[in-house]
């Protein structure tokens, strides 16, 4: 009975482990940089609009292709006339065979459907759609775009994080090693061995040390924070580690211009220009003629007046029309002028706007390549002065002891070793930025 029991309750703490690692594994096991970019690209907001944005040019698209079917309506009204109408426009002929039995009415009802179409608009619809169809291929460029700026800024916090925690560990360990430092000098002080400022100097540098250590934790949960947000998250959980390589950076921006041609950000550009061309083009359709056909098929109903033989009956006339209307603007007082030549302007500005974009990509990459170059030279000198930081401290911690050197020269040489020490961190997970920095230059941050 009790092993029953017992195995009764073994099985439901394995399915409970079950459920809880599988709701939280993410959390329990770290996440990953390439795990929360993907989440992103699936519940982050900004996707989102853009998305939306990229449905909204769609949607506009499918609205001009289908306003060149013409639309069917159906139609109704009702008119009150001061004198009796005739329910159709009848001929002299029809009315003079029996002229007191022709259906007439002052209220006069009419049902009927309606088909209009425009049949020549000067290219106008035409241009419209082309104009739509390019609108459309700039929300899909422009959403890749937007995809490789949100996996930049996920790696950039990520990176951020991982340096923040790595520089708080660093920081603990020198916090212990100001504690072992305080304890040793306390313990010379109470046998008379140092002076009491020596232990006095050691405590505020390790109270000064603890409270920056809460500053580092404080900006990591901050940090935290700010990336959840931007991945669509409540929180991030422990996030794993990844391997930096810092190598000597290898670029040549003339072999990386070549690539820019084929970057979404200079599709857009050039998307823009032939979808200024077609806005002009459309502004000189006006100038053309406007062909419409509209049809009419219904029936429209009235009570007889008092003039006719069968007054007061409820009479009814089948009604059908079809026509076609042309109108050609002679003069406008130079409207469709001032249109085309806003239109213009408009492509002169997308053309400014391309070549100002291949200015700003060609100074972006230089930018990247040099920084890149900075850190890399900045984390050598770093590791190097770590080193010598070290021997340093070693050497000062031994005359210390031994009472060649005061308290100071050995806190200020711990402090170099530890300020080296967050230096190199900081190069390092910098130029891996850098590097980060150059795929969302050159989009290929979205796997």
């Amino acid at each position: 009975m009790l092993y029953n029991q017992g195995s009764s309750l073994m099985r439901r703490f394995f399915y409970l482990s079950v459920i809880i690692l599988t709701l939280s594994g993410s959390t329990l096991f770290g996440s990953t940089l390439d795990g929360l970019v993907q989440y992103a690209m699936k519940h982050s907001t900004v996707v989102k609009q853009s998305k939306a944005q990229m449905e909204l040019a769609e949607a506009s698209r499918e609205e001009s292709t289908s306003a060149q079917y013409g639309s069917i309506d159906l139609v109704g009204s009702y008119t009150r006339f001061s004198l009796p109408r005739t329910l159709i426009p009848l001929t002299p002929a029809i009315i003079a065979i029996d002229p007191a039995g022709v259906a007439t009415t002052k209220n006069m009802f009419s049902t009927g459907v309606m088909y209009s179409i425009p049949l020549f608009t000067g290219f106008a619809q035409t241009r419209q759609v082309e104009m739509d169809s390019i609108a459309t291929r700039l929300s899909q460029s422009k959403l890749l775009l937007t995809k490789e700026q949100l996996a930049f800024n996920v790696a950039s916090l990520y990176l951020s994080i991982l340096a923040l925690q790595e520089m708080s560990s660093a920081q603990n360990r020198h916090v212990n090693a100001l504690k072992k430092l305080k304890n040793s000098i306390a313990d010379e002080v109470r046998f008379g061995k140092k002076a009491q400022i020596d232990l006095l100097k050691a405590e505020n540098d390790l109270y000064g040390n603890i409270s920056y250590l809460e500053v580092l934790k404080g900006n990591i949960a901050i940090t935290k924070a700010s990336l959840a947000s931007l991945v669509g998250m409540d929180h991030v959980g422990s996030i794993k580690a990844i391997k930096v390589s810092v190598k000597k950076p290898n670029y040549s921006i003339n072999r990386l211009l070549k690539v820019a041609s084929s970057l979404n950000k200079v599709a857009i550009t050039d998307l823009n220009i032939k979808k200024a061309g077609k806005g002009i083009e459309k502004s000189e359709s006006s100038k053309l003629p406007q062909v419409s056909l509209s049809s009419y098929y219904g029936y429209n109903y009235g009570e007889n007046d008092g003039s006719n033989k069968y007054s007061g009956d409820f009479n009814s006339e089948k009604n059908w029309q079809v026509g076609v209307n042309a109108k050609w603007a002679l003069f406008d007082f130079g409207k469709n002028d001032a249109s085309t030549q806003k239109a213009k302007i408009a492509r002169m500005q997308a053309t400014f706007e391309k070549q100002q974009t291949l200015l700003d990509l060609r100074k972006s990459l230089v930018e990247a390549i040099e920084k890149m170059k900075q850190e890399y030279a900045n984390y050598q000198a770093h590791r190097k002065q770590l080193t010598l930081s070290k021997k340093s401290e070693k050497i000062e911690r031994v005359r210390y002891k031994n009472g060649v050197s005061t308290i100071n020269d050995l806190l200020y040489a711990t402090s170099q070793k530890h300020l080296a020490t967050a230096k190199l961190i900081e190069s390092k997970y910098n130029y891996q930025k850098g590097k980060f920095y150059m795929d969302y230059l050159l989009e290929r941050g979205v796997k």
